[in-house]
């Protein structure tokens, strides 16, 4: 089974994982286009999500390992500062952040995470709309270019727009993108100060 599925929350992004492995599957892969691959599974499976920033190979191999030696299966990442997805066959034993301190800075990493896809998508929006970000987010007719687009009528109107639609989700995606990894970001660390306070 393949599904496609964009996410900019780690936490629904685990959660969807998490549903359909509940439906008798396990993932075999994940793509980086929002592309997942399923196969069916006679054990009950459990997908947990982590973000880790840029480390060494050699801390990296340790940080693997030390998932491996507890029947974790890492599925897609890498060092240089990304999503990590580990998966295993569910046994009671099925979170990967095993007190209080790990929790914390897990949210810790969330929010570095999300702000910095929320600058990276900053500056790509205002680099296209010449840093007029608002009119990305709330004018999309905006981002079609097409010379007398909605001036057109019928099939000539749905040809052009069809054609330059992808073009124009180019411009006006990294837009909405950018606010919801504003929002993520400030979720997350809204967690974090709960999680630090709880635990301090």
């Amino acid at each position: 089974m393949r599904k496609r599925k964009w996410f900019a929350d780690l936490l629904k992004e685990e959660k969807w994982l998490n549903d359909r492995l509940a439906e008798g599957y396990a993932c075999r892969r994940i793509g980086s286009l929002g592309g997942y691959a399923f196969e069916p599974s006679d054990r009950k499976m459990v997908i947990r999500l982590d973000y880790q920033r840029q480390m060494s190979a050699e801390k990296y191999e340790e940080y693997k390992g030390t998932y491996a030696d507890f029947g974790w299966t890492h599925l897609k990442g890498n060092r240089w500062g990304s999503v990590q997805y580990w998966q295993k066959p569910a046994d009671g034993r099925d979170e990967i952040f095993s007190d209080a301190g790990s929790q914390v800075a897990f949210y810790k990493r969330l929010t570095h995470y999300a702000l910095t896809t929320a600058c990276l998508f900053f500056v790509y929006t205002c680099a296209i709309f010449n840093g007029n970000i608002f009119a990305a987010l709330f004018d999309i007719k905006a981002s079609y270019l097409t010379e007398g687009l909605w001036e057109k009528e019928g099939a000539a109107f749905w040809r052009a727009f069809l054609f330059e639609t992808p073009f124009a989700m180019l411009r006006f995606l990294p837009a909405w993108i950018f606010g919801i990894a504003i929002v993520m970001s400030l979720y997350s660390y809204f967690h974090y100060l709960k999680r630090k306070k709880e635990y301090a």
